[in-house]
């Protein structure tokens, strides 16, 4: 491509489609900047990450491989954990490396990765010593940011392969919206200056590139995840509660992005995302908010972790002036794992194979987002439960929520027929199983899904082997 664009992925943890006031219209949380972001690109308003908690979603958006075909069948690694992307995978940042961009990664990484080891337990770590296979192994030229959530230790930042310095203290923990998991602590790591300090890394980063060489800014931002602590700035500012001010102090980042980007002078051939790993914490009290009348989740049912909408559908807001109708719209169904395939497009490459074995272009969509269309979509829950999409149509292969809201896994699920089958246009709220009533789309569906299970990919292309056992627990439906 003789100039390809650039690239900016801000990533936010546990922020709601409702949260936002370009698709929310009843949102009490005035997020000025993603409107003028939205204004200025296209809103996808029925957009969905592969997972409804944070490493597996990740894992999909930078591979374009759904993340059940991982190592990890089912919740997330923590602070401690190795690397879940395999070596010598591609990923979006290798595959743009490739093609002479400048690739930086700043930010909540949550993927894993190999500490140097002082013992055998696995917080055994000797923070003197290099870490491997960690984002500079999969194709950013730089990183700095900190190992998973800002709630999991070690609370420590990482520059490249190195800490930039190590803990000298255990932190005790804390609760409430503050709540952080008890682990070791730097002396220059304040869990409220996290953010501050990636955006202004990000910021520096942005300062630093001309129109002569293409770039990719990977930025996973820490926030509005717990611990949810919002600036002196934002505090009481949303009218809400403290998730809502650090929902406005993510606006806020955003708006210096924008900002930044507008300095350099590379507006017109950047191409900008926003977007969330997966729908909002129930730490955000649901409850208190909705007394308010504010709905994180908007009209879908469920929350993070969850199989239902409201754990997987999620902001996507996409502005790049060069090839995007400012205040356009996309309704057709897509799906955070599309981002490797849309780069390639982009690029006018051919994925191999063993790449992207799940990823479908967005580039119809940025063109002509009135007749855009999408093979079905698969979308899994923190126990590994399983859904598929299709059209109006999404199968739910497990009793329950199979995450974290009523009728959670076990005991609440007693009695209830083992799948679901929603019709998202007439019950967006998934109230209503109609599975009795269309046996022909449970088949259909179920069928669907157990080929793409088994030839390891969901688009066309030579089968290829999944990750780990072939044949785990969660998969008990391909066998009734």
């Amino acid at each position: 491509m003789k100039n390809p664009p650039h690239l900016i992925f801000i990533l936010a943890d546990d922020m709601g489609y409702g949260d936002l006031s370009c698709l929310n219209a009843e949102s009490k949380i005035h997020t000025a900047h993603l409107d003028r972001l939205a204004a200025g690109g296209m809103r996808f308003r029925d957009a969905h990450a592969s997972s409804a908690v944070c490493t597996p979603s990740r894992y999909s958006i930078l591979t374009g491989r759904y993340n059940w075909r991982s190592a990890l069948k089912e919740g997330v690694t923590h602070g401690f954990s190795g690397p879940l992307i395999e070596e010598g995978r591609l990923t979006m940042a290798s595959l743009l490396q490739q093609h002479g961009y400048t690739t930086a990664a700043i930010g909540k990484w949550h993927l894993g990765w190999d500490w140097a080891k002082s013992g055998i337990a696995p917080t055994d770590v000797d923070y003197s010593k290099p870490i491997t296979h960690g984002p500079c192994a999969n194709g950013f030229d730089y990183f700095f940011g900190i190992s998973a959530s800002l709630d999991m230790p070690p609370y420590v930042y990482v520059e490249n392969d190195r800490v930039t310095a190590p803990p000298d203290r255990e932190f005790p923990g804390a609760t409430g919206f503050a709540f952080c998991r008890r682990g070791p602590i730097a002396p220059n790591f304040r869990h409220a200056d996290v953010l501050p300090e990636l955006t202004r890394r990000a910021e520096a980063f942005l300062a630093r590139q001309t129109a002569a060489r293409p770039f990719f800014l990977y930025f996973p931002l820490p926030a509005p995840h717990t611990p949810i602590l919002p600036a002196p700035e934002f505090q009481g500012k949303s009218g809400t509660n403290p998730y809502g001010d650090f929902c406005l102090m993510v606006d806020d980042v955003v708006g210096r992005v924008m900002a930044a980007v507008e300095r350099a002078g590379l507006t017109e051939n950047t191409i900008l995302v926003f977007t969330a790993d997966n729908g909002c914490s129930p730490k955000a009290d649901f409850p208190g908010l909705e007394k308010l009348g504010h709905r994180p989740s908007y009209v879908f049912r469920g929350h993070k972790a969850d199989i239902y909408e409201g754990g997987h559908r999620i902001p996507l807001l996409v502005r790049w002036p060069a090839a995007i109708r400012a205040g356009s719209a996309c309704d057709a169904t897509v799906c955070l794992v599309d981002w490797l395939a849309t780069l390639a497009d982009i690029l006018g490459v051919r994925l191999p194979d063993n790449a992207g074995e799940d990823s479908v272009s967005l580039l119809p969509a940025f063109r002509a987002p009135q007749s855009a269309s999408r093979m079905p979509v698969v979308h899994h829950s923190i126990d590994g439960s399983f859904s598929i999409r299709q059209g109006r149509w999404k199968l739910e292969l497990c009793p329950g929520s199979g995450g974290w809201s009523w009728p959670r896994p076990g005991k609440e699920c007693e009695g209830l027929p083992p799948i679901q089958l929603y019709d998202l246009t007439a019950d967006i709220g998934e109230r209503r199983n109609v599975q009795h009533e269309h046996p022909d789309v449970v088949a259909h569906l179920t069928g669907l899904l157990t080929r793409y299970v088994r030839d390891g990919r969901s688009t066309p292309g030579a089968p290829q082997p999944n990750t780990g056992p072939a044949d785990w627990p969660q998969l008990a439906w391909m066998r009734r």
